[in-house]
C-alpha cells in the first residue's frame, strides 16, 4: 500500500465521498448476486430493498420501528459496504484523505511536505461510529468544544486549533449511527442541523468550515410509543429516507433469527423452536399485552436459551446424554421471562396465566402442523390400555420411551420431527412427548401434574 501522498497519487487513488463509496460497493454487490446484508433475517423483501434505494440515492437514513426489530443490527452491517482499507493522513486528528485534507493543521502539513505527506491505512471497521442518545449527551460530545488546555497554551479562542472535536467530526469519511434519536435533547438535535445540510460545525459562537464527509444514520421508536422525546421537525426533514422495520413476518423467519442469535447450551430441535416462535407471535397478537411497547425478537432468543438451560439442568440431574430439550422444558419459560413483557392495565396477577395459555396454544398449533394427517389413535389406545407415561425433570428420555409399547406410529412421529429411529433416546423422547402433549391439549388423553412430574394417562 502507498505510504506517502505522492505514491498514493501515482497509484491512481482519488478522493471519493463515503456516500459514493457505499453507492459503488452496494451496486457492485447487487450486480454480482452477492448478499450485502449478512446476518439480517426476514427483511429481504421489505426493509432491505427500501434501505438499498436510500443508500443508492445518497440519503441519510432513519430506521423507525419498535424495540427488538434489529434496527441496530442493520446499521452495523452498513460498515461492510465501505472499502476494506482507506488511506488517511498519518497522525492527523481526523480521518482526512491525504489528497484532500480539511483541517488547518493537515492542510499546513500537506503544503510543507507535499508528496512526502505520510499516509496510514484504516480498516472499515474503524469507520463506523455508534452513539446511544441519552438526555445527558452534550453538544461537546457530538460536535466538539473549546479545549481549555490549548487556550492556556496561548492560542486565542478564534483559533480553530483550540477545538477538541466531538464524535461526528471524528467520524469524517465514515458512518455515524445515533441510536434512539428522540431521546436526544432538542437543543442537541439542533446542533446536527448544520452537519447534515451545510456540512460545517459551529462551536462556542464561531463557525469552523469543515467539509465533513459523513453518512448519518439513526434509529427511533414510533413517536406514539416513545413519549420521552421527539425528533424535531427540521432534523427529520434533513433525513432523506425513513425506513420502517418490523418483526419477522412468519414462523420460519422467527426461527431463523433465534437460530442465528441464541447461544444454546443444549440441543433444541426445530419443533420446539417453532413452538417458541409461535408463542412470541401469539404474544404480539394478544389483547392483554401492551402492543405499543412491542414484544422484542430478543424475547424469542431468551426463551430458546432458557429452554436449553432447563434441558441441560435436567440432563445433569438424570445423567442423560446428550442434553436434548423436551416439551417439559417449556414450563420454565413463563416464570423466567414474565418480566420482559408489558401487560395492559388491569391484568395484574394474571400474567403467568396468560403466558401459560399462549404457550399451550403455540404447542397445539405446532403439533397440528407437524402431525397433520398422521393417525395418533394407536398412541391414544396405548395410554388408555394402562401404559402411563411420566415426564419431568427427573425422568430420562429412555424411561419415557420404555413406558410405551413398540408402536409403528412412534417412528412416524419421530420422522415428522426430523428424528431417525436410530438416534439417541433423548431425541426420540422429545418427539414422542410433543405428540403426547398435543393429545392432552386436544383432550384425547389426560395429564396429572404432581410437583415437577407429570403423567399422561387415560
Amino acid at each position: 500500500m502507498p505510504r506517502t501522498a505522492g505514491e498514493l497519487r501515482a497509484a491512481g487513488y482519488r478522493p471519493r465521498s463515503v456516500k459514493s463509496e457505499i453507492h459503488d460497493n452496494l451496486l457492485a454487490a447487487l450486480r454480482a448476486g452477492e448478499n450485502p446484508w449478512p446476518g439480517i433475517v426476514g427483511f429481504s423483501r421489505t426493509v432491505l430493498p427500501r434501505l438499498e434505494r436510500a443508500l443508492l440515492a445518497g440519503h441519510d437514513v432513519i430506521l423507525l420501528g419498535e424495540r427488538g426489530q434489529g434496527k441496530t443490527r442493520v446499521l452495523r452491517t452498513l460498515a461492510g459496504l465501505l472499502d476494506e482499507w482507506t488511506p488517511v493522513v498519518e497522525g492527523a486528528e481526523l480521518a482526512e484523505h491525504p489528497l484532500a485534507p480539511i483541517t488547518p493543521a493537515s492542510r499546513r502539513r500537506a503544503d510543507e511536505l507535499g508528496d512526502e505527506l505520510p499516509v496510514a491505512w484504516v480498516h472499515r471497521s474503524a469507520r463506523y461510529t455508534e452513539k446511544l442518545a441519552t438526555p445527558d449527551t452534550s453538544v461537546g460530545d457530538l460536535i466538539g468544544d473549546v479545549d481549555p488546555v490549548r487556550v492556556a497554551e496561548g492560542r486565542s479562542l478564534g483559533d480553530p486549533e483550540t477545538i477538541h472535536y466531538g464524535l461526528v467530526p471524528r467520524a469524517h469519511r465514515g458512518i455515524v449511527a445515533v441510536n434512539e434519536l428522540p431521546d436526544l435533547a432538542e437543543r442537541i438535535q439542533v446542533a446536527l442541523l448544520n452537519v447534515m445540510e451545510e456540512r460545517d460545525i459551529q462551536i462556542r459562537g464561531y463557525t469552523l468550515r469543515l467539509p465533513l464527509d459523513v453518512l448519518l444514520v439513526a434509529t427511533a421508536n414510533p413517536e406514539d410509543y416513545t413519549n420521552r422525546g421527539r425528533i424535531i421537525t427540521p432534523l427529520k426533514d434533513r433525513f432523506g429516507a425513513e425506513v420502517r422495520t418490523h418483526y419477522p413476518l412468519d414462523v420460519a423467519a422467527e426461527v431463523g433469527v433465534v437460530k442465528q442469535e441464541a447461544r444454546l447450551v443444549a440441543e433444541v430441535g426445530d419443533p420446539l423452536l417453532s413452538v417458541l416462535a409461535r408463542f412470541v407471535r401469539n404474544l404480539r397478537g394478544s389483547t392483554v399485552v401492551d402492543q405499543r411497547s412491542g414484544v422484542s425478537a430478543r424475547f424469542a432468543v431468551a426463551a430458546a436459551e432458557t429452554v436449553a438451560a432447563a434441558a441441560l439442568r435436567r440432563s445433569a440431574l438424570t445423567g442423560e446424554h446428550p442434553a436434548v430439550a423436551r416439551p417439559v422444558d417449556l414450563d420454565a419459560v413463563p416464570d423466567v421471562l414474565r418480566g420482559k413483557i408489558e401487560f395492559e392495565p388491569g391484568e395484574e396477577g394474571r400474567e403467568n396465566e396468560h403466558l401459560v395459555h399462549l404457550l399451550r396454544r403455540a404447542v397445539a398449533e405446532t403439533a397440528s402442523e407437524l402431525f397433520a394427517g398422521l393417525d395418533l389413535r394407536p398412541l391414544v389406545d396405548a395410554v388408555a390400555d394402562g401404559h402411563l407415561v411420566a415426564t419431568g425433570e427427573r425422568v430420562t428420555g429412555a424411561e419415557l420411551l420404555a413406558a410405551l409399547p413398540e408402536l409403528p406410529v412412534l417412528h412416524e412421529v419421530a420422522q415428522r420431527a426430523g428424528v431417525s429411529a436410530d438416534e439417541p433416546a433423548p431425541r426420540l423422547a422429545s418427539a414422542v412427548e410433543l405428540a403426547l402433549e398435543s393429545l392432552y391439549l386436544a383432550r384425547r388423553v389426560a395429564k396429572d401434574v404432581d410437583g415437577s412430574t407429570a403423567v399422561y394417562g387415560p
